[in-house]
């Protein structure tokens, strides 16, 4: 059996719960790294990460460093951290890295700059993993889907290398930006879906939203010259599905928050993926004139930062008004 070299950069409950699912394969080496010494203490010592998964045992054939010195012999590197974090550790890793060692980012959200990760990221082969996984839900063994974009070298290498034995499956596109920009969008039309939720506990009202939300989706694809196709990849249809619906999402559960009325200091007292989101398109829908064009994601940053009364936003959403 030929063996894989998987370095996974970042234990937190991503980067440790894909690390325990890919052990499942055999095959796959797993070295997982982290710059939290309590985590790198208790993965070493007691093959567990309490911070994170309290009270389940993470498999023992999972190496945990805390230095990228073995990254230079990887066959695949899986960057798992947050998106702040992402330019600092890939500046950080990049020069120890062999040319052309495939990197595949699975961090989600936009630079400092506002830009794509896959514009900033130094790497010299790069693909991006995304898809409708929640973490517990890959540590728990459900059978879980991601999009990969990148190219058909990196499609054959995991699905008969490293995905074997795992019950995680693919799509696939070469869409790299496409993925990105979906898998960042979604996060503010979530919190749009949770506001109507919270408000009128209605699935009709959802998917009236998540329709639109998806034409929306759908033609910021294209305004950044990505392929619209897309939209309906496990990274599309899929993310925002699980995204909007499900109260593991923490997107969602804002949402759910401002449309019962328990919250309204928007951007001040907590950090959730979609705020940021709503901020950068919002300000480019305006600066573009597009207010018109996108309704749902201007309607949005208007309630957010605009100070918009709730019920204007709700009655315009919905088209009651």
């Amino acid at each position: 059996m030929e063996e894989n070299s998987v370095f996974i950069v970042g234990a937190g409950t991503f980067g440790t719960a894909l690390a325990e699912r890919l052990a499942w394969n055999k095959a796959n080496h797993i070295t997982l790294f982290t710059i939290e010494p309590h985590v790198y203490q208790d993965l070493k010592e007691n093959h567990r990460n309490t911070t994170y998964f309290p009270g389940r045992q993470i498999n023992s054939s999972i190496r945990a460093v805390n230095t990228f010195t073995e990254a230079q012999e990887a066959d695949l590197i899986l960057l798992a951290v947050p998106s702040f974090a992402a330019e600092q550790t890939a500046q950080n890793l990049s020069p120890l890295l062999n040319k052309g060692t495939r990197v595949i980012s699975l961090a989600k959200g936009l630079s400092t700059e506002g830009l794509l990760l896959s514009e900033v990221l130094p790497f010299d082969h790069l693909a991006v993993l995304k898809g409708p996984t929640f973490a517990v839900e890959i540590m728990n063994g459900m059978p879980s889907a991601f999009t990969l974009g990148g190219n058909r070298e990196d499609l054959s290498f995991l699905r008969h290398a490293v995905l074997p034995s795992t019950a995680i499956t693919l799509d696939h596109t070469e869409d790299i930006r496409g993925v990105e920009l979906l898998s960042i969008l979604k996060n503010a039309y979530a919190i749009s879906v949770g506001i109507i939720s919270g408000r009128y506990n209605s699935p009709n009202a959802e998917f009236l939203v998540i329709t639109k939300a998806l034409n929306e989706m759908r033609l910021l694809l294209e305004q950044y010259g990505c392929s619209g196709d897309t939209v309906f990849r496990y990274c599309g249809i899929g993310d925002l599905g699980l995204t909007s619906l499900n109260d593991l999402s923490r997107n969602r559960t804002l949402g759910l928050l401002i449309g019962k009325g328990f919250y309204s200091d928007m951007g001040h007292t907590i950090l959730i993926e979609g705020m940021k989101t709503v901020k950068v398109f919002g300000e480019r829908i305006i600066s573009r004139g597009e207010e018109h064009t996108f309704p749902l994601l201007y309607g949005l940053y208007s309630l957010m930062y605009d100070h918009k009364d709730i019920h204007i936003f709700c009655s315009e959403l919905l088209s009651l008004s």
